[in-house]
């Protein structure tokens, strides 16, 4: 007989584990219920096929990936009641993880593919789908042996953002009740804030305060430039992160932001003509923004890299402790019965027999470029080796704040992989299709890794078996490279210009792809033998050196640094506010406390998931034909003063929604009053 279905998650989902303590999942490691077959499986490709090539064509654009798995946590909700046997929680969650693939393998492939026909190599389709698909698997690969020490030796320590407003959503759309109708209102909010706020002109979303004269006077004379995302997204991932994880995320921003990026300023100031590699101009004649771009940047890839040298060190006792156990798993002739059905993996075997697939296909593939031994050997390791470090590193990045730095990884393969094949030889058109073939597997991979974490803790909170996850895992990454390789190549094909266009072309067949423009001139400049401002590396890892001493958690504060400010500024708000409405809840005690935290998720939840919905219908309609911000414009949006005014009250009016609409059941209640328990 199946074990009961929990219709909550417990007290101890979010929190560490006390010795002893175990975590019993939404759904039992005993029960017997539908995963993946036909209906969800089909689902999760379409699903992923649909998203991939509106991700691909609107991140070309307009430099934004779509933000996949929240917005289709909610669609697989939906069907589930449109057929007679409703879809399990575990059905949904084979859906998400399956069509959540198309953003992380789309953003491998526009950060990179489009720097090939930008550079006039044009490559063959296969080729394009290839990279994509390496790197996916890769990706997936690497990932697994870090699932245990990441999903369950960790549990509690990483509040895993995007993983806990996906899990809200689906638990939230089983139980139904007033907690569902919350979500939605949350959810309906944010995606009407976030879509008018980021596709028309109706006020500003980024806030730089410089109409207020003190503050023009900081940008103008020092470089001390305050930026602010008024959006409700950013607003709900604060909350989820907590008030200590955004505030070192903060602190790492106001050192990039107020201290290097000033003093680089008034060094260079003095020298008015004089060029500093890797500046693009004057150091004297730079915006703030541009000195954090030109300098600042690099400084925090170095702190990032460092960090994730010292996550790799830390986890490596628990991988190589899976290792063990799957080894020990496969002496017996299979899996070890001892492991629960939610804490199973795919077999070491099969991983290993994976990766060495991968690399003698990737083997192939270098080979076929036609360099020497040696240079095919050193590029397949570059690959292997990146993949499996960026693993960590994306892992814990998106475990703690949902921001992957996926284009500073890739810069630094970039950059690194440069250097390496220089040293053998290569150089020249060859020289730089090798770079961005290596460039655009380690990428793929590592904003794989990315997404399939967050899968993998959402599953473990609602008790999906990992193994089935992992599994699936590659049919999504399939789906996405194949789709996601040949948008590109039809784009291409159809006349369309990645970066820069010659003279005289039409500005509709431009699209903008910073990322790969970004990735193409630092190809360039490499294999052209200019220098490696490795002292900007240096000085990001002795921060990243000196927070380890300290204790506090390197990389969180170095993606701090290498995130633009006006990200990381509304998720400190959001801590706050998470802060303060789990200090009522403690203060409440009891079931009602326990109510307030539950509703102060769901509505943080309801943020992410509107904002991710806003952001879906701002860039599927960019995309339309005559589209301009201008088809909403208000008669205050080019003051200044008047627009970002009303964008500060009407994020603060979010704030508000935010605290009251976890208190509210609580005030106007008496004190003899319970919240409805979960499931009512």
């Amino acid at each position: 007989m199946d074990a009961p279905e929990m219709r909550s998650l417990p007290d101890n989902a979010y929190e560490p584990l006390k010795p002893g303590e175990t975590y019993q999942p939404f759904i039992a490691a005993e029960a017997k219920t539908e995963e993946a077959g036909a209906r969800s499986i089909g689902w999760g490709l379409l699903f992923c096929v649909m998203f991939t090539v509106a991700s691909a064509y609107s991140g070309l654009k307009v430099g934004q990936v779509m933000e996949a798995a929240i917005p289709i946590s909610i669609l697989a909700i939906g069907l589930a009641r449109l057929y007679g046997r409703r879809s399990t929680i575990l059905e949904n969650v084979i859906i998400t993880g399956i069509g959540g693939v198309s953003g992380s393998v789309v953003a491998g492939a526009i950060f990179t593919l489009p720097a090939l026909y930008s550079l006039g190599l044009s490559p063959h389709p296969m080729q394009t789908i290839f990279i994509c698909l390496a790197g996916g698997c890769l990706g997936v690969l690497f990932l697994i042996p870090l699932r245990r020490y990441f999903v369950k030796e960790m549990h509690g320590e990483f509040p895993y953002p995007e993983a806990t407003a996906i899990t809200e959503v689906l638990v939230t759309g089983e139980k139904g009740g007033s907690q569902a109708k919350l979500l939605l209102q949350a959810t309906a909010i944010a995606g009407v804030y976030d879509f008018f706020v980021t596709t028309f002109k109706v006020w500003k979303e980024f806030l730089d305060f410089q109409f207020l004269g003190v503050m023009k006077t900081l940008a103008d004379k020092a470089k001390v430039v305050f930026r602010f995302d008024a959006v409700a997204f950013i607003l709900g991932l604060g909350y989820v992160m907590g008030l200590r994880s955004s505030m070192i995320l903060c602190a790492g921003g106001f050192l990039a932001n107020f201290v290097l990026v000033p003093l680089i300023w008034h060094i260079g100031r003095g020298s008015p003509d004089a060029l500093v590699y890797p500046g693009l101009k004057p150091i004297a004649l730079m915006s703030a923004g541009e000195i954090f771009r030109g300098y600042v940047r690099f400084i925090g890839v170095g702190a990032i890299a460092a960090a994730g040298i010292f996550g790799i060190l830390k986890s490596m006792r628990i991988v190589v402790g899976s290792l063990a156990i799957a080894a020990k798993a496969l002496r017996q002739g299979g899996e070890d019965a001892e492991v629960e059905r939610t804490d199973r993996d795919v077999s070491i075997m099969a991983i290993l027999i994976g990766v060495l697939l991968a690399a003698l296909t990737m083997a192939f593939f270098f080979g076929t470029l036609h360099p020497s031994w040696r240079i095919a050997a050193a590029g397949l390791a570059l690959t292997l080796v990146f993949s499996f470090f960026f693993a960590s590193v994306a892992a814990n990045a998106i475990a703690t704040t949902a921001r992957n730095p996926v284009s500073g990884m890739t810069m630094l393969t970039i950059i690194v992989s440069s250097v390496v094949l220089l040293k053998f030889g290569l150089s020249g058109t060859t020289g730089m299709f090798f770079v961005m073939a290596i460039a655009g597997m380690v990428c793929t991979a590592l904003s794989t890794s990315g997404q399939a974490i967050t899968d993998l803790k959402t599953g473990y909170w609602l008790g999906s078996t990992p193994a089935v996850q992992q599994r699936v895992k590659f049919l999504g990454v399939l789906a996405a490279a194949a789709a996601s390789g040949l948008t590109i190549v039809m784009l291409a094909k159809a006349g369309y210009y990645f970066g820069d266009a010659p003279p005289g072309a039409a500005e509709s067949a431009v699209l903008a792809a910073p990322q790969a423009s970004l990735m193409k001139a630092l190809v360039e400049g490499f294999m052209n033998r200019q220098p490696v401002a490795y002292i900007l590396f240096g000085a990001g890892a002795a921060v990243a050196i000196a927070l380890e001493m300290l204790k506090i958690p390197a990389l969180v504060f170095a993606l701090g640094m290498y995130l633009p400010l006006e990200l990381n500024t509304p998720a400190l708000v959001g801590g706050i506010l998470h802060e303060l409405v789990t200090g009522r809840a403690s203060k409440t005690g009891g079931e009602e406390g326990k109510g307030l935290r539950e509703r102060g998720v769901v509505i943080a939840s309801g943020l992410m998931a509107g904002g991710a919905l806003g952001g879906v219908f701002g860039a599927a309609l960019r995309l339309a034909p005559g589209f301009t911000e201008d088809w909403i414009t208000t008669p205050f949006y080019a003051n200044d003063g008047a627009s970002q005014t009303v964008s500060i009250l009407f994020f603060a009016g979010l704030c508000l929604y935010v605290w009251f609409g976890a208190v509210r059941p609580f005030r106007s209640a008496g004190p003899a009053s319970v919240s409805p328990t979960p499931g009512s």
